[in-house]
Parts: C-alpha cells; structure tokens; sequence
C-alpha cells in the first residue's frame, strides 16, 4: 500500500527538489538511506521512509554512516549519506577510509551557516564544509537554487558510482531558507 500511495503522489504532486532527488536515487538503484535527522531533508527522508526499496538507516553521528555505505556497497548496494553541514566535521576521520578503500560514496549535505544563518554556531563548519571535504579528497558540488539540486545530485550519481569516489552534494541555505530565531521562539508554546 506504501508503494501505490508513494508512486500516487509521485504522479498526481508538482515536484520540489526532494521529489525530483528521490526520483533519482530510485532510478539509480539506490537501496540504503544512512541519515542524521535534519530538517532540511525532512521532506526527502519522508519519501525514503515511504519507498519499500529503500531501507532508512537513522544514525547516531554521521561518521557512522560511512561505514555503513562501505558495508552497503560490499555488499552489493548502493547507498546515500543524508546530513547537515555540522555532521561534516564527525566525518573527516572516517573519510579516511574511504580514501584508501576508494567505494562510492554519496553524500547529500543541507548547508547551515551561509546564507542567513542566526545561529553563530553554525557558521564555522558551515563556512569549512567544502575545504574540509576537499582536503579529504571528496568531489564537492553545489546547488545554491531549487532547480540546481536534481540537476547536481544527478551528476553526482554518475561520478561517485561510475568512478567509485566520495562525493558531496553541498545544498545551500538559499534553497532551505533561513531560519529566523524570533520566528523560533514565538512558537515555543508558554
């Protein structure tokens, strides 16, 4: 029944980048779904979550799921990292083995600390993000508007899985929209 629901509103909806980016990752066979909750990828976890094809791992740091995709892919599937910019800076290490292993691996990172950012905790990772991963030799593209993301998320498909590398879809606050603290704290119930 999740299946039929799942291809009804895949059909009958207008499409949204996490629909299109969905629509991809079912078209390149992709099975595990390694995750931190985020809510920049809220919309895209639910349609995982939906999809009887894909298995949805919840993570408790993302390091974790870099393992998880090396395993996945020793084993015969493929898989997809789904993170916030924070979790990069859990990563770094466990990149290692990728660079030694060379498998694929995808990555699909929702930005923080860029455009709008009201948290200045967020900024420092935000702003390393695309060094960090670059120092550890992970392919690093950008979508910086809605209709940049299926676009690049496909392109990074074909290069992590056609050339087994570690690559880094860096989605932009532009695209998420910047969270306003005021607007937070108001709906704090009292």
């Amino acid at each position: 029944m999740k299946g039929a629901k799942l291809q009804k509103v895949a059909k009958d909806a207008p499409r949204g980048w996490p629909e299109e980016v969905h629509r991809l990752l079912r078209e390149h066979a992709i099975r595990q779904v390694a995750i931190v909750p985020d809510a920049g990828h809220a919309q895209l976890i639910r349609l995982c979550e939906a999809d009887t094809a894909m298995r949805v791992v919840r993570l408790t740091s993302e390091e974790q799921g870099v393992a998880l995709l090396a395993g996945a892919w020793l084993g015969g599937e493929k898989g997809v990292l789904l993170m916030q910019s924070s979790g990069v800076g859990n990563c770094i290490n466990m990149l290692s083995l990728n660079a030694s292993c060379s498998f694929p691996l995808l990555m699909l990172v929702t930005m923080r600390g860029d455009h709008g950012e009201f948290n200045p905790w967020q900024i420092p990772m935000g702003q390393a993000s695309q060094e960090v991963l670059e120092a550890m030799g992970v392919i690093v593209m950008r979508a910086d508007t809605p209709a940049e993301v299926a676009v690049t998320v496909r392109g990074a498909l074909g290069l992590a899985f056609n050339g087994q590398r570690a690559v880094a879809v860096l989605i932009g606050q532009k695209v998420l929209g910047a969270k306003d603290f005021r607007e937070l704290t108001h709906s704090v119930p009292e």
